[in-house]
């Protein structure tokens, strides 16, 4: 395949070449460019509109494997200005407010289309209130969705698409099961909610792709933090509209209204262009009227612009693992599923007074900043007359007398760990070293091999705690941030002995995410 990009033709191969020796073994030849110049091909992004980073002391392979792990540099806005043109948005023109509430990103695997950073870089462009980010599941985006929206001042909304009743993962399959609710955090406490109710179904369903909700048990534990939009055509309320029609439609909304509440549940109205947008969305429209409740206008997005539509449909072909014409009844006929402007949104949504509108305050209302939800540790149980950094250093000098001898012997070694337990201290984390250690420590009495993950688990300290390091170690990627990233590996120990000698190839151990809490001392 050949592809000519600003000026420059690319070739890149259309699958993998296999090549056979006699012997009958068997290598893959890479396209004749950088996976990282492919995306940027791919993904029709200009020349130069980001900056590249490199790091040249330790430039790695450029994946994202544990032994090249590193810190992710700062959001960099794009070069080319976000904002209208002033000949597109004239001053006479007032804006008109929009918050989107219901968009999918890329991390919404094979469906969502678009980097977080790409949709909070269009919705600066369109001038929009705010955005949500409501990925499949899951939190995966909103670190880098946070960071862009903070960069170009755009107000975020934090939410999720719950999939209910999945009996097995989805891949394979054309049209995914499951019923889904769209749930929005109406500020931090919401979102460590949701965290929780998000990370309690993937740990239940105990197969990747597969969490386990419990209807019941998640309207509990939204406390009225929580905003529920009706949702999509696989949500309760448009499935049995469709299905059954608007009595059917009725008594799922009743339902959603009984669990979290009348304040707490608003009708969503799409309209894409597809045929039975006007009669579903009066029905929808009547039925909001019926039980006092609002109506907010969304796009559903899941890209940012059109462009992305062809994509997407590969996305979803790949997904299915299906050919594009085998999907071809599935698939959306046009690129419709993007972020539109306020003007836009207002235009379309005129026969229904105040979706625009609503949608635009409740944006508002519920955005606010991702920094707000940095959850603390919880307490480490202590020995009496032991703060978590006593212990720490007890600990912490008793193991390395074992693994760097006397001060006379290695003092390069005692000065280091000293520097690392006053960074650690100064940051407030002896708490996490003492959870890892207490994860090794049970790992070694019950048998199981462990492991750090990246370059957290070269610390002295760390070695010390029975968790062994290599000597060349980077200290800064930690005492340079303030805490490590939400979601950071824990580290463990990089090849500990079983209780009977024998030494394995070793498994990872890594920290929980945000809003959800690490586990305590068993003592």
């Amino acid at each position: 395949m050949c592809s000519n990009y600003h000026g420059r033709t690319t070739y890149i191969h259309s699958s993998l070449i296999r090549h056979h020796s006699d012997g009958g073994a068997m290598s893959w030849n890479n396209p004749p460019v950088r996976w990282t110049d492919l995306e940027w091909a791919l993904s029709g992004r200009p020349a130069g509109s980001r900056t590249r980073h490199r790091d040249e002391e330790h430039p790695g392979d450029g994946g994202d494997s544990p032994a090249w792990t590193r810190h992710r540099h700062r959001y960099e806005p794009p070069l080319t200005s976000v904002q209208f043109p002033e000949t597109q948005f004239p001053e006479t023109q007032p804006r008109t407010p929009y918050a989107e509430l219901h968009c999918h990103s890329n991390f919404s695997f094979l469906d969502g289309a678009s980097h977080p950073e790409e949709l909070v870089e269009e919705a600066a462009r369109l001038e929009l209130d705010a955005i949500a980010i409501t990925d499949h599941d899951g939190m995966y985006g909103v670190v880098r969705f946070a960071e862009a929206a903070r960069e170009l001042g755009v107000k975020t909304v934090f939410g999720a698409e719950l999939t209910l009743g999945l009996t097995a993962p989805q891949n394979g399959i054309p049209d995914p099961e499951g019923e889904h609710l769209l749930v929005l955090a109406r500020e931090p406490e919401g979102y460590r909610r949701l965290s929780r109710v998000i990370s309690d179904a993937q740990i239940a369903g105990k197969q990747k792709g597969r969490p386990v909700y419990d209807l019941d048990a998640v309207a509990a534990a939204a406390g009225g933090h929580w905003v529920v939009l009706t949702g999509c055509r696989k949500a309760a309320v448009r499935r049995a509209l469709e299905r059954e029609g608007p009595a059917a439609a009725a008594t799922q909304l009743r339902r959603l209204t009984e669990l979290f509440g009348v304040d707490h549940v608003i009708v969503e109205l799409t309209a894409n262009g597809l045929a039975d947008d006007t009669e579903r969305n009066d029905e929808l429209a009547a039925l909001a009227a019926a039980y006092g409740l609002d109506i907010v206008a969304t796009t559903a997005a899941h890209y940012a612009t059109p462009s992305r539509h062809r994509l997407a449909t590969a996305l979803a072909a790949v997904r299915a693992r299906r050919s594009l014409d085998e999907m071809a009844g599935w698939l959306p006929a046009a690129a419709t599923a993007h972020l539109r402007s306020g003007a836009e949104m207002a235009d379309r949504f005129a026969r229904w007074p105040g979706a625009v509108e609503r949608a635009a305050a409740l944006g508002r209302e519920c955005s606010f900043d991702l920094r707000l939800v940095a959850p603390d540790l919880p307490p480490f149980a202590v020995p009496g007359g032991h703060t978590e950094a006593s212990l720490l250093r007890e600990l912490t000098w008793l193991g390395a007398a074992t693994r760097y001898g006397s001060y006379d012997e290695r003092p390069g070694a005692y000065h280091q760990i000293e520097h690392e337990l006053a960074v650690i201290e100064k940051k407030n984390f002896p708490g996490y070293f003492l959870i890892v250690h207490d994860i090794v420590a049970f790992c070694r009495r019950a048998g199981i091999f462990c492991q750090g993950r990246g370059s957290a688990a070269n610390s002295a300290v760390c070695y010390a705690l029975a968790s062994p390091a290599s000597t060349r170690w980077r200290w800064t990627c930690f005492s340079n941030g303030s805490s490590p990233p939400i979601g950071t590996a824990i580290p463990t120990s990089t090849s500990t002995s079983n209780p009977t000698g024998a030494r394995r190839p070793s498994s990872t151990s890594t920290a929980s995410t945000a809003g959800t809490a690490l586990p305590r001392s068993p003592t």
